[in-house]
Formats: structure tokens, C-alpha cells, sequence
């Protein structure tokens, strides 16, 4: 095998140049007898070589298994025309047959040089790509006429490889037929469609399994079908579905976007409104805390005057008071006098009893006595209650006047303290309003100073009713008030150290 493949290498290459230069030399003598002039050197190479060119790119299509027939037929002209031109180069083709033939043969030899090797190729790319024949042998051709165009048009319509799967495939479809009729008998009309589809099928290349196989192939891309539309259709509804909840979504956020705006509006309005009634109950606490100042000093003068009439009233009562004293300590003489005399009657009444018998006169003198002096101690007595009533008299005057002076000073003390707390609250008004407070803020501190003030730092000290009317609130409103007024205090807050 090897000495023959070197020996049809080197034949077919031998012949290749001798029909070439053969060709050569009758083209280019051609070409100078029809006044190609100089042109006649090259066209020679352009009709020969052309061939080789063609052939080699319609092979180079079919290695890249892109095949381009067109090629192939241009270079079948070019041959045409290389025999026809070397044919022609003797003189009129039928003048001298043997001298046509002897120049015809020198191009067939070139072109069937060529022809081999481009079989050899496209055999050997044959092989490569796994398939065993090409085309349908010549005996076929000549034993079986009639049905060998058939068999040749199914391989070149639906792409049989190999002239061997071909007859397998007729082979097949053959012994199919046979067991048809042999269990249906030789009329098929009543057999189903589906166990004729290899008979139907036949004409285009299909097997007997690819033939049976095509109802399920269909069921099955019917199912596929069925799940893409079924796919498809979820998707449009999911889409559809997200498309909605989008435009919702947005609407919701447009919605959002102005009911916020609203909000934001009824906001500023209310804080514009909120400092405004601020500005307002700042304006009337500064013009109330005025009017509570001079009120103050009005009290303050009013509890001046009183202090220097207590301080009259007291010097009268301690004037009083001494001379009460005096007239206790004179009356308490008298008693003590009255008592003597007392105890001197009982023992002048004792020894006129003794001496009763003897001494009548003076049992009657003696009672006499007795009475006198028991007018005088009636009289003692009188004066002694009389000398307690004013002593009680002095000391409730004195009483009196302590608790009017205390009184005085109270009243003072609660002046002084109305003032400060005044004061306080004019500056605790004055840092919230720096400060820029909120309504809610600036009422949770008022209630705060009134625990302070009123309820002694006791938030139960103050009551609802009372944080309702000060500040004009309902009660529920002011519960929340007094509760964030405890959490106020409870975290440090001090009026006094806010004003400061």
C-alpha cells in the first residue's frame, strides 16, 4: 500500500506536469493565432491553474463542512473549456480527429490528476467525520435503474451519510412492511396512521424507530408546548401582576408623598399658630406677672402698715398687760388679806362657840364678822376672777397680737415668695422662648413649677382640675401633662437653675 500510494503520488504528479506543460503549449500557440499577443504567456496559467484554485478552495469549503457547489461547477467549465481550447489548438475540431483527440488528451490527463486528488481529500474528510461511503456504486446504477434514481435522490434531499445506512434504512422499512401484512393483512387501510408513519416516512430518510418515535416526539413537544404557554401565560400574569402592584405602589407612594406634604403643612401651620399663642401667653404672663408685682408691692406696703398697727397693738397690750398684772398682784394681796381675815373669823368663831354660853353678844358680833368677811372673800373672790379674766384678756391679746404679727409675717413671706415665683416664671417664660419650645413642652413645664409651687414637688399635690382650667385643657390632657411633668422633675429640672 505504501509503494502504491508513493507510486500514485508520483504518477499522479507526473501527469499533472506533463498534461500541464502539454496544455501550456497549444493554449499559448492558441492565443497567438487569435491576436492575444504577449497576453498568450499567461492565459495558459489563468485556465489551468484556475482549475487547481477552484478544485482546492471547493475542498477547503467541504474540510470547513461549508461546501459551496457553485465552485465545483466553475471548475467542471474551466475544464470544458482547457479540452475544448487543446482540442481547438489542432485546427477545425472535425478536420483532423486524430490531431484533436492527440491534444484533447493531454488536458484529460491534467484534469484527471487533479479530479484524484480532490477524491482522495474529500475521502479522507469523509473519514474523519465518520462516514464509511459516498454516493451510490455503479453497479447499483446499472442492476437496479429504476429504483436507484430514488434511493439516490433520499440521500441527497435528506442528508443519508453513507450510501450503506441507506440500504439499511430501505431494509428496515422493508421487513417493517412484511410484518404488517403479515398481521393485518396485505390491505393496510385499516391499520393506524400511527404504525404507517414508517411507510409514510420513507420517502424522506426517516428510520422505522425515528418513524415510530414521531408520535411520541409530538406528544412530548405538545406537552413542552403546553408548559411554555402555561410558563409563558404565568409570566404575563406575574408581570401583569407586578405591573399592578407597581402602579400601586406608586400611587401609595404619591398618596404618601402628599398626605406628608399635608402634614408637613399642618405642621408649620401649627407651630406658626403654637408661637403665635406662645408670643400671645408670654405677652399676657409678662403683663400678668407686672400686674402681680405691683400688687406685691401694694401687699407689701398694705402688710408694713399692719406691721406698725400690730406693733401699736402690741406696745397697748403689753401696757395692758403690765397694768393687768399689776392689778392681778394687788388683787392677789387682797385674797391673801381676805384669807387671814377668814382664818381669823374661824378661830374667833371657835371660841365664841366655846364660849357661847357666856359670851351671846359675841356670837352675834362674831357672825356679824363672819358675814362681813364672808362679803369680803365674796368681794376677794369677785376681784380674783375678775384679776384671772383680765389676765386671760391680756394673754388672748397678747395672743392676739402674736398671731397677727405672725400673721403680718406670713402674709409678708407669702408676698415675698408670690414675687419671687413671679419673677421665676418671668424667666422660666423668657429661657422657653429662647429656647423655642414646643406648646406641649412649654405646658409641661408650667405644670412642673405649679408641682413645685403648689403641690410642694409633689405631682399628686396638684390636681387635674386645676392643670385643666390653668392650662385650658381637657383632663385626660392634663394627666398626660402632670405625667411628663414628673419624668421632668424627676430628671433634674429646676426652674431656678432654667432662669439662671
Amino acid at each position: 500500500m505504501l509503494g502504491l500510494t508513493v507510486l500514485a503520488a508520483v504518477g499522479g504528479a507526473v501527469l499533472a506536469g506533463i498534461g500541464f506543460s502539454g496544455s501550456y503549449a497549444a493554449l499559448r500557440d492558441l492565443g497567438f493565432r487569435h491576436a492575444f499577443g504577449d497576453f498568450s504567456y499567461a492565459f495558459p496559467v489563468g485556465v489551468d491553474a484556475g482549475i487547481v484554485a477552484l478544485l482546492a478552495m471547493d475542498l477547503h469549503l467541504i474540510r470547513r463542512g461549508t461546501p459551496w457547489p457553485v465552485l465545483r461547477l466553475l471548475a467542471h467549465g474551466f475544464t470544458a473549456a482547457t479540452i475544448y481550447f487543446n482540442a481547438a489548438s489542432a485546427g477545425p475540431l472535425l478536420a483532423d480527429p486524430t490531431g484533436t483527440a492527440m491534444h484533447a488528451v493531454i488536458p484529460v490527463m491534467f484534469v484527471a490528476a487533479v479530479e484524484a486528488g480532490r477524491r482522495l481529500v474529500i475521502r479522507i474528510t469523509r473519514i474523519e467525520a465518520g462516514h464509511q461511503s459516498d454516493g451510490v456504486p455503479l453497479h447499483r446504477w446499472l442492476l437496479s435503474p429504476v429504483r436507484t434514481p430514488r434511493l439516490y435522490r433520499q440521500m441527497r434531499l435528506y442528508r443519508i451519510p453513507s450510501y450503506a445506512r441507506a440500504v439499511e434504512l430501505e431494509q428496515e422499512r422493508i421487513v417493517y412492511q412484511v410484518m404488517l401484512e403479515r398481521e393485518h393483512g396485505k390491505d393496510l387501510k385499516n391499520v393506524p396512521s400511527d404504525l404507517l408513519l414508517p411507510l409514510t416516512m420513507a420517502p424522506f430518510g426517516l428510520s422505522v424507530d425515528q418513524a415510530l418515535a414521531l408520535p411520541l416526539e409530538a406528544q412530548e413537544q405538545a406537552r413542552l408546548r403546553t408548559e411554555r404557554t402555561a410558563t409563558f401565560e404565568a409570566e404575563v400574569t406575574a408581570r401583569a401582576e407586578a405591573r399592578a402592584a407597581d402602579a400601586q405602589i406608586s400611587a401609595l407612594r404619591t398618596a404618601g408623598r402628599v398626605e406628608a406634604a399635608g402634614y408637613d403643612v399642618g405642621a408649620e401651620t401649627a407651630t406658626a399658630k403654637a408661637h403665635a399663642h406662645a408670643r400671645t401667653l408670654a405677652a399676657g404672663r409678662e403683663a400678668e406677672v407686672a400686674e402681680r408685682l405691683d400688687q406685691a408691692e401694694d401687699d407689701l406696703k398694705a402688710a408694713a402698715a399692719e406691721q406698725q398697727a400690730a406693733d401699736a397693738r402690741q406696745h397697748a397690750a403689753e401696757t395692758d398687760q403690765a397694768a393687768a398684772e399689776m392689778e392681778r398682784a394687788a388683787a392677789e394681796t387682797r385674797l391673801r388679806t381676805a384669807e387671814t381675815e377668814r382664818l381669823a373669823a374661824t378661830a374667833e368663831r371657835s371660841r365664841a362657840e366655846d364660849e357661847e354660853a357666856t359670851q351671846a353678844a359675841r356670837l352675834r358680833a362674831a357672825e356679824t364678822a363672819k358675814a362681813a368677811a364672808e362679803t369680803e372673800e365674796g368681794a376677794a373672790e369677785t376681784r380674783r376672777r375678775a384679776a384671772e379674766a383680765g389676765q386671760a384678756a391680756a394673754t388672748a391679746e397678747r395672743a392676739r397680737i402674736e398671731d397677727e404679727e405672725a400673721s403680718g409675717a406670713s402674709l409678708l413671706r407669702a408676698l415675698e415668695t408670690r414675687a419671687r415665683a413671679a419673677e421665676i416664671e418671668l424667666r422660666a417664660v423668657e429661657a422657653e422662648d429662647a429656647a423655642k419650645l414646643t406648646p406641649a413642652a412649654r405646658a409641661t413645664r408650667r405644670v412642673a413649677r405649679m408641682i413645685l409651687a403648689d403641690g410642694d414637688g409633689n405631682p399628686d399635690g396638684v390636681t387635674l382640675q386645676a392643670i385643666a382650667e390653668a392650662l385650658d385643657v381637657s383632663l385626660a390632657t392634663a394627666s398626660q401633662r402632670r405625667s411628663d411633668a414628673a419624668d421632668l422633675l424627676a430628671s433634674g429640672y429646676h426652674p431656678q437653675a432654667v432662669a439662671a
